[in-house]
């Protein structure tokens, strides 16, 4: 049995404080195991824009451990926008040189960074380099993917995942991204994924709002609004929450005074996030992702399920 099963999964649905409760309670029987708890568990907390928590308690160099090292990195790349090209530039030298090119999770954070950075072919040759069994490190690739638009390449990356564990929740979620990047009846099948978790491991901001995904872009705005506010419910500051009820108050024609505050929360709790950054994605790109929803096609412009953090 996988003593560490709640944990990544709660983590993989973006319940974060679940995930962290398990982790403070799960019984590890190896140093492995605890090394693992202890990544999801700081993972959880930066998750939650806790950035204190792993700043806090892991030392710069990680005390050693490749991955706490590369935890700690990404808890400064998040928290100090100031430090980011420094960050960058540090994880390019290591890459560069082959360092900890072994290791699964430095891997999995240093493409998370580029992502984060719209580098996403970096991310994807970084990916390459990791464990051909490595799930997370798929997932990832599956969306570095979708967004390159080669979705016949994350098709294929899907199926590998499938071949290694079809059951698995990061597998599954994956298959949902895929559906939802080929648009019109995956729609569907991918608002089906999701209600299956849901139904199984309860609602989350993460499930609730790619919900709400396939729905707009099947043109159910208010029934994509009744499931955004109820993730909002449970984190009012979520940002992927903010950016879509932001997307579909702008497509059921509500007073501009709704949209902006969706918007200036968005600027004042999350100002690194792109659609804050990027001038682009909030003008003139927007009315083409309006079009392209109506359409029934995906939009790099609207939000997708976010990377696995």
């Amino acid at each position: 049995m996988d003593a560490l099963f709640d944990v990544r999964n709660n983590f993989y649905l973006g319940a974060f404080q679940q995930c962290i409760n398990e982790a403070q309670k799960a019984k590890c029987k190896t140093d492995e195991e605890k090394a693992l708890k202890d990544s999801f568990l700081y993972r959880a907390y930066i998750g939650l824009n806790k950035y204190s928590i792993p700043l806090g308690e892991i030392d710069a160099d990680g005390g050693g451990s490749t991955a706490l090292r590369a935890i700690h990195r990404f808890a400064v790349f998040m928290s100090s926008p100031e430090k980011r090209s420094a960050v960058v530039e540090e994880v390019a030298n290591e890459l560069e040189s082959k360092k900890h090119s072994d290791n699964e999770l430095f891997l999995l954070i240093s493409a998370l960074i580029f992502m984060h950075e719209e580098r996403v072919e970096d991310a994807l040759r970084v990916l390459n380099r990791a464990p051909p069994d490595s799930l997370e490190c798929a997932a990832l690739r599956v969306q570095c993917l979708l967004k390159l638009c080669r979705g016949d390449l994350a098709a294929k990356e899907v199926k590998r995942m499938q071949e290694t564990d079809e059951d698995a929740t990061i597998t599954q979620l994956a298959q949902a991204w895929l559906n939802m990047a080929m648009g019109r009846d995956k729609l569907k099948d991918a608002f089906y994924i999701y209600q299956e978790m849901l139904d199984k491991y309860g609602a989350t901001p993460l499930l609730l709002t790619s919900q709400a995904a396939c729905l707009i872009m099947q043109q159910k705005y208010e029934e994509a609004e009744k499931l955004l506010l109820s993730a909002q419910e449970r984190d009012p500051n979520n940002a992927d929450v903010l950016v879509a009820l932001f997307a579909v108050s702008q497509f059921l024609g509500k007073p501009i005074e709704m949209s902006s505050r969706y918007m200036n929360q968005l600027k004042q709790d999350h100002p690194m996030h792109r659609r804050v950054t990027n001038k682009q994605l909030v003008g003139a790109a927007f009315g083409v992702s309006v079009q392209q929803m109506r359409e029934g096609r995906p939009s790099h412009n609207f939000p997708m399920p976010p990377p696995v953090i």
